[in-house]
């Protein structure tokens, strides 16, 4: 376990975040700071004054179209829509603040390694060695679709993604040190003996060049991941520093933990793989207070929204099933591993689809930990020592007020026990982690 507690915002370049329908909240603020710079600034700095180590923004880059295979739904709703880029966020983000990390989730379905590298690794030079990478292989269908790019099976998309970042290493490997000279007299800027010309001929990829960026101060963007099946989990094992889960409850997350080091030590990691697990914080001036919140953002997710969510992350038309029935009792094309795994997101509660779909809708799955600020720290500390994660992603309820309230209300507690920074101590991305 990290000797304390780190903490990453959750965010996604929409206008909403991981609770359909956020937006049409009288205090939500995300439709008017869409187009903002500023905005988005401010935010990074109250994130700063948090201490929180990074800002993450996951990405949905094609349009949720498994439903009923449209996408009226998700555009009647807003659900994810318009997706607009994260990465354009970061480098304003960056210039608001000194310390806070910046990671992008970038798939790599259709940009080539060559082209991933220079454009996460600038930010990463000009941030002063603050950026992070989300590797994801494109699972969604619209993504694809939009693209114009056929979708591979599962493993094969691990397998691509395994020869990406092989290039992707060659890549920001390739700067040795002393080969900037820059000697003005002479004229001479790099020394060609101490860069490596990249010549790389696999199954996906082909890359004949040399590095097209300088080494940051952490010489890299850390690597993030997200693999939840068996050969995500064995292409995080080898490739990332910080593993981001989505897990219901307690028990799933200690799961997750052990499966996480059986891969790392399948894999002969000698540093650890710091995981992070995904929570949505409600609070309220009482108990019941935040209660109440909770229910009113949960009645307010249209079951249609939820529901064209959630046919296009599991990759199946939920429109075809039996809405009240519980979904252990449902018999359908869907696999019956992925009906388990619907089950255990919500602790095994014998549930509808109804039901599953507004849960999902209201934040795809986080642990909800709803209370006063003081519950709500306690929560946090409680779960961080029992399981043993590095920390939390936070996804907000509403924007970005939920994000300001857990910054000046719950922070300070967590500060109190000792169980996040009251400073940063690093510079970089890299070494704020691993504290």
């Amino acid at each position: 376990m990290s000797k304390q507690m780190h903490l990453i915002s959750f965010l996604i370049h929409s206008p909403m975040n991981h609770t359909i329908l956020s937006w049409a909240d009288p205090k939500d603020e995300r439709l008017a700071n869409l187009g903002s710079l500023k905005a988005w600034q401010d935010l990074a700095r109250t994130l700063e004054k948090g201490r929180f180590d990074a800002v993450f923004f996951a990405d949905t880059p094609g349009i949720f179209d498994r439903y009923k295979d449209r996408v009226d739904e998700s555009l009647r709703y807003g659900v994810c829509w318009p997706a607009h880029d994260p990465s354009v966020l970061l480098p304003a983000m960056a210039a608001a603040t000194e310390h806070l990390g910046l990671a992008v989730t970038l798939s790599v379905s259709a940009v080539p390694p060559y082209n991933t590298v220079r454009s996460i690794s600038t930010l990463d030079y000009l941030s002063g060695g603050r950026a992070g990478w989300n590797v994801v292989t494109g699972h969604l269908r619209g993504e694809h679709r939009a693209l114009g790019l056929e979708q591979l099976d599962h493993d094969e998309r691990y397998d691509r993604a395994d020869e990406y970042m092989e290039v992707c290493y060659k890549l920001w490997g390739g700067v040795h040190p002393g080969a900037v000279i820059a000697d003005r007299a002479t004229g001479a800027f790099a020394d060609p003996a101490k860069v490596d010309r990249i010549d790389h001929q696999g199954k996906y990829f082909k890359c004949r060049g040399v590095p097209p960026v300088l080494p940051s101060a952490q010489g890299r963007p850390v690597i993030f991941q997200a693999g939840s099946s068996g050969r995500g989990q064995e292409f995080a094992a080898k490739h990332a520093e910080v593993m981001f889960s989505i897990q219901p409850h307690v028990e799933g997350m200690k799961r997750y933990m052990a499966q996480i080091k059986e891969a790392g030590a399948r894999h002969g990691r000698k540093e650890p793989i710091r995981v992070t697990f995904g929570i949505q914080p409600i609070l309220g001036g009482t108990e019941a207070e935040a209660r109440k919140h909770y229910d009113d953002l949960l009645a307010r997710v249209p079951v249609e929204a939820a529901l064209a969510r959630l046919s296009g992350s599991l990759g199946v038309d939920f429109s075809t099933f039996e809405l009240d029935k519980p979904l252990d009792e449902i018999a359908t094309q869907a696999s019956q591993g992925m009906m388990k795994a619907m089950t255990a997101m919500v602790g095994g509660k014998r549930m509808t689809l109804r039901e599953i779909a507004q849960y999902w809708g209201m934040g795809v799955g986080m642990m909800p930990i709803v209370g006063t600020p003081e519950q709500v720290a306690d929560r946090m500390e409680s779960i961080w020592r029992e399981t043993g994660c590095c920390g939390f992603n936070l996804t907000p309820t509403i924007n970005d007020g939920s994000i300001r309230d857990f910054v000046s209300e719950v922070v300070p507690r967590l500060q109190r026990k000792g169980a996040v920074r009251t400073d940063y101590n690093h510079t970089t991305l890299r070494a704020n982690l691993a504290e």
